[in-house]
């Protein structure tokens, strides 16, 4: 079994224990060497086999440096389902693509631990929509806090310093319909067929892409993407396959039956609300 993973369990009850009693010790957070993990009990494998990620996404979100903003948001955002979906372990490779101001990217961070690697992407016509200071908080003043992220400034269809076979999960979260959104300047941030084509290239065989997005009215023509801001998740899925990726499964614990597809995303009655799909698939072997 992973030593690695072993030490997230493990660390991850420790965590538990202390929040449960109030404890402000963040000694959870040091090593477990490995003559402790001789004693690891055959439960913790069953453990494993049963609930995959779902001890290592605790520990990450229970992070002690994570702040209480971010705290509050994990509920509205569903972040322990949502990770615990992508099958995320200790180690792997992430390709975090629109990776915006990090709220996932440092949860991440703290899930694949320092023998996996986070790679943030966002387009550099993002940052004007960052706020300096968020930044600062998750990352340091220097951006460079977390010696397992690497910082990609490159549009969705640029990853030319990704090697091939090289990433384990790609995830795009609330992305998909930034392929059809045009700025006031008219640049776009990479063209549909080589974006979902980079995305196959860099994916381990069997790695997996998880895609999330707000829902647009089905049949919906892709240029809602530039309008309410959402995408019919069928075309998503026929530009997936057309890449090479097999759809695996749906999930729809982010899912809202009184959304109104008609609404900009960010129209206050629906904003934080909306319908949203999350889809995985994965490049065959």
């Amino acid at each position: 079994m992973n030593k690695l993973l072993i030490l997230s369990l493990s660390v991850s009850a420790m965590v538990i224990a202390g929040c449960s009693q109030g404890n402000d010790d963040t000694s959870a957070e040091k090593s477990v060497s490995e003559s402790e993990m001789a004693g690891v009990p055959e439960t913790i494998e069953k453990t494993v086999q049963q609930d995959g990620n779902k001890a290592a996404v605790t520990m990450a979100l229970l992070n002690p440096n994570r702040s209480d903003q971010d705290r509050a948001d994990d509920e509205v955002r569903k972040a322990a389902d949502v990770l615990q979906f992508t099958g995320i372990m200790p180690g792997m490779t992430v390709l975090e693509m629109e990776a915006g101001g990090g709220y996932y990217t440092q949860a991440l961070s703290y899930l694949v631990g320092a023998e996996g690697k986070v790679i943030r992407q966002n387009p550099a016509a993002f940052d004007a929509f960052m706020k300096p200071e968020d930044l600062a908080a998750r990352f340091g003043e220097d951006g460079n806090r977390f010696a397992n992220v690497e910082h990609l400034k490159v549009n969705f269809d640029a990853f030319e310093t990704i090697a091939d076979d090289s990433v384990d999960v790609v995830t795009w979260f609330l992305g998909p319909h930034e392929l059809f959104f045009t700025p006031e300047d008219g640049n776009t941030f990479g063209t549909p067929e080589k974006s979902y084509a980079e995305i196959y290239r860099v994916l381990k065989p069997g790695g997996k892409f998880i895609a999330l997005d707000h829902k647009a009215t089905p049949g919906a023509p892709e240029t809602t993407g530039n309008t309410t801001h959402r995408i019919d998740p069928d075309t998503v899925k026929a530009r997936v396959a057309e890449a090479g990726l097999v759809f695996k499964q749906a999930s729809n614990i982010l899912a809202n039956s009184k959304d109104d597809y008609n609404l900009n995303v960010f129209d206050p009655s629906v904003r934080r609300k909306t319908d949203r799909f999350l889809h995985m698939y994965e490049k065959p072997e």
